[in-house]
């Protein structure tokens, strides 16, 4: 079980920024893929972004040239850039990874609040 610890949201105004940041217990070679969840009031839980070991990257078309991806295998954390945010960006947003055994995890969530 991987554990994963995430940081970096709060209350933001529409067009404002924030950087979403989860660290890993366990060394990112282990880990396939990490990515990006998120889950507003009363809707399902969807993928915003994710980054595989080698370096690719996937984006939501809802956040595609305004959120990005990356990795620190060295820091063992994942982060998300969140740039010129909307009210529609308000949810938790949860970390996850799926390690190179298939085995996947998700962290405790932190909640994004973009108000107009």
């Amino acid at each position: 079980q991987v554990v994963l610890v995430e940081s970096g949201g709060g209350l933001v105004q529409a067009g404002g920024s924030l950087r979403l940041s989860c660290v890993a217990s366990v060394s990112l070679f282990r880990i396939n893929i990490m990515g990006w969840y998120r889950q507003a009031p009363g809707k399902q839980r969807e993928l915003v972004a994710s980054i595989t070991g080698g370096g690719s990257t996937n984006y939501a078309d809802s956040v595609k040239g305004r959120f990005t991806i990356s990795r620190d295998n060295g820091k063992r954390t994942v982060y998300l850039q969140m740039n010129s945010l909307k009210p529609d960006d308000t949810a938790v947003y949860y970390c996850n990874v799926v390690q190179n055994s298939g085995k996947d995890s998700w962290g405790q969530g932190t909640q994004v609040t973009v108000s107009s």
